[in-house]
Parts: structure tokens; sequence; C-alpha cells
């Protein structure tokens, strides 16, 4: 029997060493099955010691082994230990990792929509759930010894960045934190900042990944690696391109006929010859055939749309592949039927559960943020226990969840944020192939990058090689901090906490730089009075006269140009049907007929004509230099058809037989010369001193480059000013705006919050304050379930801008209270541009109708078509997020006003209503 070898003197003398100092991380390490890194050992060792701690370490490292000790030392200790992620999934898998080491008596789960054993030693939560309990002043915090906040660079996600800043400056001084966070260049700052507000924080940096990843792109049918030679696993060595990769995509480059590129004359590709190897990329199938051949599955294809992820199942599936045993396919068919033995049988069919069942039994999966909670599950379970070996996904599967997989392939270097199509990052690059690499099965780790037209090595190269990806806080306060915190500190003591955020922190660091080019801006500014020969104050004097004279001509013109539009725009509103009218320029320019007026009540009349050679469009206010005078009219029929080219031809020849002639070319007047400002400022030019002096130009060179120079620095201390006090000023600002609207009346502290702003503190959505206002004035009042199910819905559901439809709405009492959240809307917005405060996302009402539905008991079917044929694109993964996300501000609603208040028992039915059928199955 193989025996391993003996430690060395020095390593068995750390190791007994290590026994007698850390008892806790001796008796943690042997209840595992694996040796501890050296990054590992570093963090447990700090957290023994006393100290909260920050690991930065890369996908798949292992860092969740700190957050792990730190439940064991909570347990040992007696003490309480929150475990928090940011995300429903990845705290429900973690729940299930530590109730299957612990027990579920020590183990609860807190998501908002779930609660087990919420009292229990070890609570794993969203970090929104533990915002709420420290301002709610939950009982359990005395006990809370420790806190894992996993994920936490979350902090600089744009919308929910603040609650990590809000949970680490509200925590008492006497709980550990432990942040785990991916690889971030500037983790000293952060963990300098952790020093700053939490006290005695160890920051642990690891960059070394324990699976080395290997890059290569997939050109066509070949599998070629992107560097040459080097292990890409050493973050210190130099990589360089491989050649044989640069020569083949050179050479395919030069085939443009193939595939796009610039057009020369006559239709022909410019530069590119006439004749080559068509290259044609390879199929999805071709992709997952290719890594089979090769053993690099399991595999995740990024793919960036949800419509592609499922296009991509389908065409494998129907290309009759497959990737499990029948010994797998029966496995796959027991853990489906156990996952979704809570869907109702009559909703099977319309949420595609058959076909989606036929791709997981062969291996094939998609996952993307539209699929059914329960469906998503079970495809990272499978996927887990390597029964599916394929999985198209959204980048949403890169956010946390435990998906590792030997391969992980890029279709494209390219995804839509939700306005354009942007390039990717070098840090959402390396997030998404962090997944290639499973520790402990692979030995090493794929990244592939499928190539095609246009796609360069080197840049692909330069994503791969980067290795700055910085932290930067997204941390700002909010209608409902700032109740939360006068109620709990007052004002004065809150402008402090907001003072020691990681976003002032880094805003103050910011302006270093600036304070520095501002002395330099000073010294230059002296040179440049220096250089100027004569009195520098008369220069500086006619230089700024010169400038009011620009700027008077320039008004002028603004002046000139609103008055000729306005004038114009007039003169359209005049038009009739019939009237003979002369179009000056453009391609329209003769005569043409107006047809219809093209009034508006709102914006300016965009009358539709015909002209003389038959052409039918509206024009507008931009097609005149002048108003417009009526040259004659000509009888047209009562109802005409524009669409019917006869009907255009015989109005086109009635005009043309009218007799009217074109008149005169207008032109456009300047009307600057009588302006007696302007004359004044002239006159003033010429008899300056400065006026008739020799060298005059080259002096007032020096002092237009001054004047800049002033204008440029003046701009970097208004930074500066803006910068420093910048998150205490906001608070201010929004204090302000709560004190206008009867949210915060005088006093101190909680004495100074009114009831309505003791409603706002317990309201957490992102319309914090709009939905308290609702409450406020009434507008839910009166209405039934399915109503304030479809009214309240409007406050939480965001269109994606790619699938957006007409709204509908239900009728009865909807449309009242709708119109109603309009006008409040638009009130607090005008509040909000007068106190400089960001906007509240205006109410969007594409969920109301089938949220209505369903609350009034419909079938899933029913919903799902009624919102298809109002050309609205909702999945049955994306309809039950909504219908959650409804629930939760209604279950708050019910909270804030108590079920014997009306609407406050109107939202527990509604909530009722709604948790049923696949919106109640399991799946976060």
């Amino acid at each position: 029997m193989a025996t391993s070898p003996s430690p060395s003197p020095a390593e068995a003398y750390a190791v007994s060493r290590r026994r007698g100092k850390y008892p806790q991380l001796t008796r943690f390490a042997g209840e595992v099955s694996f040796e501890f890194d050296d990054f590992q050992v570093r963090g447990c060792e700090a957290l023994e010691d006393g100290h909260g701690v920050l690991v930065c370490a890369p996908t798949g490292a292992g860092k969740t082994v700190v957050g792990e000790f730190a439940v064991h030392l909570a347990l040992a200790e007696g003490r309480k230990c929150f475990y928090t992620t940011p995300i429903k999934a990845l705290s429900n898998q973690k729940y299930t990792d530590l109730a299957a080491r612990y027990g579920t008596d020590a183990v609860g789960l807190l998501t908002g929509d779930t609660s087990i054993n919420g009292n229990a030693q070890v609570v794993v939560m969203t970090t929104e759930v533990l915002r709420n309990m420290l301002y709610a002043g939950s009982s359990a915090i005395p006990e809370l010894g420790y806190v894992v906040m996993d994920e936490v660079h979350y902090l600089a996600d744009r919308f929910r960045g603040a609650v990590w800043e809000e949970v680490i400056l509200h925590l008492p001084e006497h709980v550990r934190v432990v942040g785990l966070s991916a690889t971030v260049s500037n983790a000293e700052e952060f963990g300098e900042w952790l020093v700053e507000v939490r006290g005695d924080t160890a920051v642990v940096v690891d960059e070394h990944r324990p699976v080395p990843l290997w890059q290569h792109m997939l050109v066509g049918n070949q599998l070629l690696d992107l560097f040459a030679g080097q292990n890409e696993a050493d973050p210190g060595e130099q990589l360089r391109i491989n050649p044989s990769l640069l020569r083949r995509t050179q050479d395919l480059g030069r085939y443009a006929p193939a595939f796009g590129g610039p057009r020369g004359p006559r239709g022909g590709r410019r530069g590119a010859p006439q004749r080559g190897p068509r290259f044609r990329p390879p199929s999805r199938v071709d992709v997952v055939d290719r890594l089979d051949t090769a053993g690099l599955l399991p595999a995740i294809v990024f793919i960036f749309s949800r419509a592609g992820c499922e296009a991509a199942v389908a065409q494998c599936v129907r290309s009759g592949l497959r990737l499990n045993s029948p010994e797998q396919i029966d496995e796959v068919r027991r853990i489906v039927d156990e996952r979704t033995a809570d869907l109702p049988e009559g909703d099977l069919g319309v949420l595609g559960y058959w076909e989606w069942r036929e791709a997981l039994e062969r291996g094939i999966a998609g996952h993307h943020a539209g699929l059914l909670p329960a469906f998503k599950e079970t495809v990272e379970e499978l996927f887990v226990r390597g029964l599916v070996k394929a999985v198209f996904a959204t980048e949403t599967l890169a956010l946390g969840i435990n998906m590792p997989a030997r391969t992980v392939v890029l279709e494209r270097l390219v995804k839509y944020n939700g306005e354009a199509h942007v390039d990717l990052t070098p840090g959402e690059y390396t997030q998404l192939t962090g997944r290639a690499g499973r520790r402990g099965i692979d030995v090493e780790g794929h990244a592939v990058v499928a190539w095609q037209p246009g796609v360069d090595p080197k840049a692909v190269a330069g994503l791969a090689s980067t290795r700055t990806y910085p932290l930067r806080s997204s941390f700002r306060p909010g209608y409902n901090m700032a109740v939360n915190l006068v109620a709990q500190v007052g004002a004065d003591a809150a402008r402090d906490l907001l003072e020691q955020s990681f976003a002032q922190f880094q805003a103050d660091r910011s302006v270093v730089g600036t304070a520095r080019r501002i002395e330099r801006n000073s010294e230059a500014l002296k040179g440049y009075a220096d250089a100027v020969t004569g009195d520098f104050d008369q220069m500086l004097e006619y230089v700024e006269l010169r400038g009011k004279i620009s700027a008077r001509e320039k008004t002028l013109a603004r002046q000139n140009t609103a008055a000729r539009r306005a004038g114009t725009a007039e003169s359209l509103e005049k038009l009739r049907k019939g009237d003979v009218i002369a179009v000056p320029a453009g391609r329209r320019a003769g005569l043409a007929v107006v047809v219809d007026p093209g009034l508006d009540p709102i914006r300016e009349p965009r009358p539709v004509v015909v002209t003389e050679d038959r052409w039918s469009g509206p024009l507008s206010v931009a097609d005149f230099p002048a108003p417009v005078a009526p040259l004659g009219r000509i009888r047209l029929p009562k109802h005409v058809e524009l669409r019917s080219p006869k009907t255009r031809r015989d109005i086109a020849s009635s005009l043309r037989n009218a007799g009217i002639e074109t008149p005169g070319r207008q032109r456009r007047r300047t009307g600057t010369g009588d302006d007696a400002e302007l004359a004044s400022l002239r006159r003033a030019l010429r008899a300056h001193p400065c006026h008739g002096l020799a060298e005059r130009e080259a002096n007032l060179r020096w002092v237009e480059r001054y004047q800049r120079l002033v204008t440029e620095t003046e701009q970097l201390e208004r930074k500066v000013a803006a910068t420093t006090h910048s998150l205490a000023r906001a608070f201010d600002r929004i204090l302000r705006l709560l004190g206008e609207r009867g949210y915060l009346g005088p006093g101190t502290g909680e004495d100074r919050v009114t009831e309505h702003g003791r409603r706002l503190a317990r309201l957490y959505s992102e319309s914090d304050l709009l939905a308290a206002e609702c409450i406020r004035h009434g507008v839910w009042s009166g209405l039934g379930p399915a109503e304030l199910a479809a009214v309240v819905s409007t406050l939480v559901f965001e269109a994606r801008r790619d699938t957006a439809g007409e709204p509908r709405l239900p009728g009865g009492a909807v449309p009242a209270a709708w119109q109603e959240t309009g006008r409040l809307w638009v009130e607090l917005t005008e509040d909000e541009r007068r106190h400089r405060l960001e906007r509240t996302r205006e109410p969007d009402a594409g969920f109301a109708w089938p949220v209505y539905r369903w609350a009034r008991g419909e079938s899933l079917e029913k919903v799902l078509t009624a919102a298809e044929t109002n050309g609205q694109e909702l999945s049955a993964g994306d309809f039950v997020r909504w219908c959650r996300q409804v629930i939760d501000l209604l279950d708050q609603v019910r909270d804030v006003l108590g079920k014997a208040d009306p609407v406050g028992g109107t939202a527990a039915e509604a909530v009722r209503a709604l948790r049923r059928g696949v919106v109640a199955a399991g799946g976060a």
C-alpha cells in the first residue's frame, strides 16, 4: 500500500505549532477531505485571532472555506452567524450545504419569500434581509458574532450595491465581518476602508487559480491555442499570441466576399480577391460535438440571448445529439420528477415541460433569467452531478451560482446591456471564463472563444490577460435609508456615517490628483501672465470684450432662430385642407397642396401634403426658413386616400393645372445689425487702447491660453468642492424634500420622523417614496385584491427594452388609480429635479394585465397567451419572478398598514390570490 511522504522537520514543527495556537482551525481542517491552500489558512487564522477578514481570490479558488470557518467558530463559541449572499438561488444553495453539514436544527434560511428556522444559530440570508433586520432593530443582532458577506464585490452593483455598505456600516462593533470577493485590483484600498470602519481587518489576496486555465479560439472546426507555449495561469508571465492562430485568421480574413466587408464599386468587395475558401462558422451542434470529441465536456456556452439559448437547445435536440447513457437518463428522470413535483399538471404544456425534459435526458439545457425557477434549479443540480453536459447560458449564470465546468465557450464578445450592444470588459470576460476548471475534478480548465470575421485574436488576448478589475462603490443615500438613519441616530450622526462610506472614501481619494493639477495650473497661469508684453490687465479686458461680442452674436442668432420657428409654426397652424403652398428648398421644393393640416395640441403642426411630383408625406417647421402663406386653393375630395397611387396622381395633376406660380427663393435674416447692445460693444472694442497695438495678436494668444486655463482650473475647483462631503450634501437634499412632503418634521432622532415617515422606513423598494405617497394619498383605497395587485405591479415591473409591448390596463377602478399614480410620480420627479436628486423610475403598467388575470384565478396558459396576443414577450420564468416581486411589495404594504386596515387587508388577500400554482411552487 502506498504511503505519503513524511513531512520535513520544519513542516512538522509548523503543523504542531498551528495545532497549539489554532485549535479550532485544526478541528475544522480535520473535518474536510482536502488540504487547505495558503490563502485559506491565512484567512482562517486571522479569524481565529479575532480579526475581520477580506478574502479576494479567483472564481473556484475555494474562498468560501473561510466563510464556512466563521460558521464553525460561531457554533463553537455559542454565537450566531449570518451568511449573506446577493441572490436567493445562492442562499438556497448555501443553506443546503450547511444544513447537510450541521443539521437542519442549527441552520436557517431567510430570503424574503422563504423563511425556514429563522431563529437558528446559523442563518443563510440575502443581504437585503440583514439590512432590514438592522433597521428594524432585530433581537438577534446582540447575539451575532460573525457575518459572512459572500460575493461582497456586489457593492459595485448599480442598483443593489448600496445594501452591502449599509450593512457594513450598521453592524455593531463586536461583529466580525468576513468579506469574500472575486479578484479585484484595489483589494488593498477596500481593505483600508474596512479597517477604518470595522477596525482590525486582515486582507488576504490570492491571484493563483487552483486549476490552470488555458485559452483557445475555435476557428471553424479547428481548436487553436490563443497563446504560444506559455503558462497562462502564471500572472507574471509575458504572453505571446499563437502565430498559427494569427496566420489562420488572417488567411480567412482576406476572403471578405464570403462573410461581408466594405463594398467597392459595382457591388464587389474592396481590396479582397474574389476566390478563396468560404468560411462557415460551426453550428452550435458542431461546437458541442467538437468539445465532446476533445474530451472538453461538460461545457457552458455563453450566448447572451435568451432566444439564442432556447434556439441552441432546440437545434441540438433536432440533430439527435445524445450525451447521456441510458443509466444517466434514468437518473435525470428521477431528479426531474422530484424537483418538479409541485408544478400543476395542467401547466406543464404551456411551460414547455416535455421539450425541456427531453433536452435534459439528452444532457443538454438552457439557463437564463427567463427560465422558471424550478427549471433553473433542476438544471443547476443536474449539471453539478454531471448529468447535463452542455448548458447554453446568458451571463446571469456567472453571478454566484456554483456551476463550474471543464470548458467555457464564448460565442460572441459583444452583449446587449439593456440599452446598446457593448463589448465585454476584461472583468466580465474573467468572471465568465472563471467557471472553467472544476477543483478536485479537472487538471485544467479551458476557455474557448468562437472566431468569426471581425474578431481580432489580439483583442481576445487583451481580454484574457488583463488583470485590472477595480472595485467601485455605487453607494448613495435613498429615501428609505434617510428616514431610518434619522430615526436611529439623528441627522448629524447620519451625515457622519455617510462620510464613512466606501463611496466617500474613494471620492476623497480621487480629488488628491485633481488638487495637484490645480497647483500646477496656478504655476502655469503665472507663466502665461509673465509672457505678455505690455499691460496684462488691459489685454485681459480686451479679450473679455471680444468674448462678450461673440456671446451676444450667438444669443441674437438663437433668438432669431426661435422667433422664426415660432412664426413659422403659427403660420402652419393656419393652413387648411386645399391650401397651396410653396416648399422653398430640399428634395420636396416646389408647389404642394395641404391634404391634412396635421394639427396637434402638444407638438408643432406637421401638415400632410401632396407635391407636383406626386410625393405625399408630412412637412415640419424645419422645412421652412420663414412663415408660410397660402398661394391659392384647389378643391379636394372629402375623403383623400393617400395610399392610392391614382389619388396622388390626380391631386398632383390638379395642382399643376391650377396655374399657381412658385415665388422666388426665401432668404434667412440674421437680424443682428440693429442691436444696440452689440453696436455698443463693437464701439468699445474699436476704442480700446489695445486695439491698435502692433503686437496685439501675439499677446492675445497668451491671454486666451490664460483664460482657457482659468476656466479649466475653476472647473477642477468645482469638482473638488462637489466631491468633498458629496454624500452628506445629497443626504441633506433628501431631508429637505422629505421635510417638505411631511415625512420628517421638527425635532431630532426618532421624534423627527412623522407617521408617514415611519411607513416609508418599512418600504424597501426601488420606488419606496412613490409607494409611500400612494398609501398616503389613498390611491389604493377601494381596490379589490386583483386590482391592487395590478396597480402595485406598476411600481416594481420594468419592461425589457427589447420586448416591451403597449401595456394594457384592466378595467374597473384600475385606470383611475393608475392615472393618480402617474400624477403623483410627475409631482415627485418635479420636486426631485428642484432638489437635484436622482429621479424615481417612471411606473410601468406592462405587467398590470397579466398579474390582474392571475390574481383573478385564470390559468397560466390563458395569462401568457393573453400577454402574447397583446404583443408582450413574457416567459413563464419572468412571470413568476415579477409575481414574486409584486407579492414582496404587497407583503410590505400589509405589514406597514396592518390587516385591520382596508388596504392592508386587501394586500393580504392579493398575496393569497397570487401565491398559487407555479408562483407558489418551489424555487427561488
